[in-house]
């Protein structure tokens, strides 16, 4: 899978504003296996949003991804599921330590995730959401960028555009 280099558009990034936190961005989170690395997740997303049970994230993320690898290829991934206790979509970007396997097409281990939870009855909100994030995360420089952010708060100012 080839990937256009272009820059994302403004608004594109807006959305992301709307969705992502600096308290669910991480930068070289710790992932020695996708069973790790979504239990990090789950404490990020849940400690961020109290109303969120770890437990539960947890447990959606690892069903929806039993369904099928959510790993795009080019070391990028978009786990994804509805959660009836979300009150708003929300995102977590996230870009691990070291690159782990995540059965992706192109069998490349993956390093930069966006994560996205939705509403349970979000269905159709839930698939714009995730063209979005894949359209952008298709992006080679935009995520050459987001690789080489060395801390959690330049990683969460260039996901939603601002100059650093």
């Amino acid at each position: 899978m080839s990937f256009p280099d272009r820059t994302p558009s403004p608004a594109a990034m807006n959305f992301l504003n709307e969705i992502l936190s600096p308290g669910r961005t991480v930068c070289h989170a710790p992932g020695a296996s996708k069973k790790r690395l979504f239990e990090t997740i789950a404490h990020v997303i849940s400690d961020d949003q109290p109303s969120l049970v770890y437990e539960e994230v947890l447990s959606l993320l690892n069903a929806r991804e039993r369904l099928g690898s959510t790993g795009l290829g080019q070391g990028i991934a978009i786990p994804h599921c509805r959660v009836d206790a979300c009150p708003r979509p929300l995102g977590s970007l996230i870009t691990l330590e070291q690159a782990i396997d995540f059965d992706a097409p192109d069998e490349l281990p993956v390093d930069l995730l966006f994560v996205l939870l939705v509403p349970g009855e979000a269905h159709q909100q839930h698939l714009d959401i995730l063209a979005n994030v894949a359209r952008l995360f298709s992006q080679a420089e935009f995520c050459r960028q987001l690789r080489a952010a060395q801390s959690s708060q330049a990683l969460f100012e260039l996901a939603i555009g601002q100059d650093l």
